[in-house]
């Protein structure tokens, strides 16, 4: 038994001996490296649930290997019978019970953290998903509407066969995601928010719904956003890009948008070339939709 507590004592020091700052890097398992304050909260209840189940996995490997060496046939006779062990009935009963407690009180508070809806956020934007792509409607900003100059109507981009659609968002501000779809079941996925949702089909007038989620972007950047339910024949084309950056670009883009009017067609690459930004998604490429005319050009 010295060498099992030897043993798992080393694996937790190996595995927990990381500081905050390197356990992003060290112990994400497999994680993208989350740029939200939710994504940091997430990563971590994966990373000492993992830690978790590999110490309990040292430790059951460890008592299995020494019940095979201990207590191997050493001759023909047949070893003594115990029927109860009442201390160890307890233990391997109420052990179990604790980790299982242990992991839904913080599985519990990482999701209400997640799924927590602030009173004011600074943006407001709706999402809506259709057969196979995106519009982005920038809904408010600081509690002002973001209408279009001389128009009426809430600024906003789609994305064509030609052009993928491009979420800009600010930096360090609460930004809520309102959802919606206007045909199937779609799904908002980012992987490094490390965080999805379903798109559920539904009249924007009905206030029942509750399709909606925040987050704080903690890290400019362009970064891929998927769809992630299984939606049609181009499901695996219906992608778009998040792009973070400091709120004041955030602003002026929205004010760029706002004076190029609803009928500019190619307002999200003007806007964004205007801000010395890349008129066009990095992280991904169109794909076109339209059979006939992907078969012409093939």
């Amino acid at each position: 038994m010295a060498g099992l507590s030897l043993l798992a004592g080393a694996s937790i020091l190996l595995l927990t001996g990381c500081s905050s700052g390197d356990a992003e890097d060290k112990l994400r398992f497999g994680w993208p490296t989350g740029v939200t304050k939710q994504a940091e909260r997430m990563r971590v209840l994966w990373t000492w649930s993992t830690v978790a189940a590999l110490v309990i996995g040292v430790l059951v490997w460890g008592l299995i290997f020494w019940v095979c060496g201990r207590y191997r046939q050493r001759t023909d006779d047949i070893p003594r019978q115990t029927k109860y062990n009442l201390p160890l009935e307890i233990v391997y009963t109420i052990v179990p019970l604790m980790i299982v407690a242990g992991l839904f009180y913080f599985t519990v508070r990482t999701e209400n953290y997640v799924d927590k809806r602030t009173k004011n956020p600074d943006v407001v934007v709706q999402v809506d998903a259709f057969k196979w792509n995106w519009q982005f409607i920038y809904k408010t900003h600081h509690g002002t509407p973001t209408n279009y100059a001389g128009a009426s109507g809430s600024v906003s981009t789609v994305g064509t066969s030609d052009e993928i659609p491009v979420l800009v968002l600010p930096q360090g501000e609460t930004v809520r995601i309102v959802e919606h779809s206007q045909d199937v079941i779609h799904s908002f996925w980012v992987p490094e928010f490390l965080f999805k949702r379903d798109v559920i089909p539904y009249d924007t007038d009905d206030t029942s719904r509750d399709n909606q989620f925040e987050f704080t972007a903690t890290a400019n950047g362009s970064f891929v956003g998927r769809c992630a339910e299984l939606c049609g024949a181009y499901h695996s084309q219906m992608n778009f890009e998040v792009r973070v950056v400091d709120p004041t670009v955030f602003d002026a883009y929205v004010a760029k948008l706002s004076s190029l009017g609803p009928n500019d067609s190619s307002r999200q690459s003007e806007a964004l070339q205007s801000l010395g930004q890349s008129p066009v998604a990095t992280t991904t490429k169109p794909f076109d939709t339209d059979p006939t005319r992907r078969s012409a050009t093939q």
